[in-house]
């Protein structure tokens, strides 16, 4: 099946929503998670709780504004597992292969910070702490990122109504824009998050189904919160 083949089973239409509401249907869940992260300081919880408390209302606001723009197929399943898995080898890549590859100063500088974990130690051993977060990881950031990266900031940098720019719509200062910045939300990960955002942006013109994205970026988290416990490798999960 050709991209242009797919049915719009993937997309939203203009005539669903006024360009206001779509914009709180595809934000509101990043957003949310953003100014949690933002609070993280102020709020005396337990890093159980607070991921706890992050994730429910993550999922909350998923559940009551962003369901209807969540797509209810997947094109290329195939395809997507094998994008998601490509990506999370990518990511590992690097310091398997050269061990210090990370303390470059390109990764670890003032700026992207240092790739290390500032989760205390003893979370290794709570199960409930890990629980919450692959699950937080593999189903619930896939939605909210890729609602906010490539189906709203995508389509809005071509056109403000960004609801009448069909999703997998291209053009150059939209594609690499939106790869830029979900790089830079990677700190010491920005290289492979910069390749992840490519890979991503990628799929998502040649699938024009923003389901896809969203299993192979599930995909990829699972393996890397696979990676991080089977390896003890926590400092992915900053």
């Amino acid at each position: 099946m050709l991209p242009e083949q797919i049915s719009s089973a993937g997309n939203d239409t203009g005539s669903e929503f006024a360009a206001g509401q779509g914009t709180v249907a595809y934000v509101a869940p990043f957003a949310v998670f953003i100014a949690m992260l933002a609070l993280r300081r102020w709020l005396p919880l337990s890093p159980e709780w607070f991921v706890t408390l992050r994730a429910g209302l993550v999922a909350l606001t998923i559940a009551a504004v962003s369901r209807r723009v969540i797509p209810r197929r997947i094109a290329f399943p195939f395809g997507s597992l094998l994008m998601g898995a490509a990506v999370c080898a990518v990511w590992v890549a690097p310091e398997v292969l050269w061990p210090n590859y990370r303390h470059f100063w390109l990764f670890q500088n003032a700026v992207t910070g240092a790739a290390v974990s500032s989760l205390p130690a003893y979370l290794k051993t709570s199960l409930w702490f890990k629980t919450v977060r692959v699950i937080e990881s593999a189903t619930l950031i896939p939605i909210l990122e890729e609602l906010f990266w490539r189906g709203w900031l995508m389509r809005w940098l071509i056109r403000q109504d960004f609801l009448a720019a069909p999703i997998g719509q291209y053009t150059p200062a939209s594609f690499w824009l939106v790869a830029v910045l979900f790089a830079s939300e990677h700190g010491p990960y920005w290289e492979v998050g910069l390749i992840a955002g490519i890979a991503y942006n990628w799929w998502v013109l040649r699938t024009r189904n923003l389901g896809d994205c969203m299993l192979a970026h599930g995909l990829t988290n699972a393996l890397l919160a696979w990676f991080v416990l089977g390896f003890d490798q926590w400092q992915y999960w900053l």
